[in-house]
């Protein structure tokens, strides 16, 4: 066991202190300015009031902001969820000529920058698709965000797999079980915790993203952190993105529970 001197110790303890305070003080920030009764938000601040909180939850671009960023963000995580499975599954479980070409080709959109994929679907739909009739509009956000989110449940469900034992399976085989109740009653609760955790993951970014969306997103179409981008070069309206950001932050705490939880299942606890 590593032992530190006195000093190391509390140099270390500094460093700790400096490096969270300087993510979570701005957080803090923004959670009180939410409460500014400025209309533009000053420090120190004067006075507090919850008519942003009013605002905010009154206004109609706000609701339909986060409905499309919630919309898009399941239907990228479906898409996702059993995509990414199926080709983990494929390649784990299975042989093939060009196997290692497919795996780098399902892993390579998060790699790619976002302004990359952004203007590649925009071709694609509006020089490709469109003038041959097919208008994909809102469900062609949705797969641009199936993309990226494809990888996350790909690496968890594939590095889960991979720590998997075929004898259980096989076992259940011998015992006369059909593929089927095999994979519903042995497989899946083996990559169970994994398959949630690369749900969550899917969903966060989907639910982040800005380069791809611009891109692909309709017109007069707006996500959250499109709303938000928007907004911040109004300085009229930072207050009320305030209170949009304070409700993220607050909420953020779900995942991040959930993911604990998984991490304790994953790790037999």
């Amino acid at each position: 066991m590593l032992r530190l001197s006195l000093g190391a110790r509390i140099a270390l303890g500094a460093i700790v202190a400096g490096v969270l305070a300087f993510m979570y003080v701005p957080l803090l920030l923004v959670v009180l300015n939410s409460f500014n009764e400025a209309r533009i938000a000053s420090w120190p601040i004067r006075g507090f009031s919850l008519q942003w909180w009013g605002a905010a939850l009154a206004s109609e671009p706000v609701r339909a902001a986060v409905g499309n960023s919630v919309a898009v963000g399941l239907g990228a995580t479906a898409i996702a969820l059993v995509l990414g499975t199926l080709v983990a599954f494929a390649l784990q479980r299975h042989a093939f000529f060009g196997k290692q070409t497919v795996n780098l080709l399902v892993v390579l959109p998060i790699a790619l920058p976002g302004v990359v994929t952004g203007v590649a679907l925009n071709n694609t739909y509006n020089q490709l698709l469109e003038p041959i009739g097919i208008h994909v509009g809102y469900f062609g956000m949705i797969i641009a965000h199936g993309t990226f989110c494809i990888v996350m449940v790909f690496n968890n469900v594939l590095a889960r797999l991979r720590r998997l034992s075929p004898n259980v399976e096989e076992a259940s085989a011998d015992l006369g079980a059909t593929p089927w109740q095999t994979f519903r009653m042995v497989t899946f609760p083996q990559f169970r915790s994994a398959f949630a955790a690369g749900g969550i993951l899917a969903f966060a970014l989907s639910f982040d993203e800005v380069v791809v969306t611009i891109f692909t997103a309709p017109a007069g179409v707006d996500t959250l952190p499109l709303w938000i981008m928007n907004q911040m070069a109004r300085p009229n309206e930072a207050s009320v993105v305030n209170v949009v950001a304070t409700v993220i932050i607050v909420l953020s705490f779900i995942p991040v529970w959930i993911s604990q939880r998984l991490a304790s299942e994953r790790d037999g606890v």
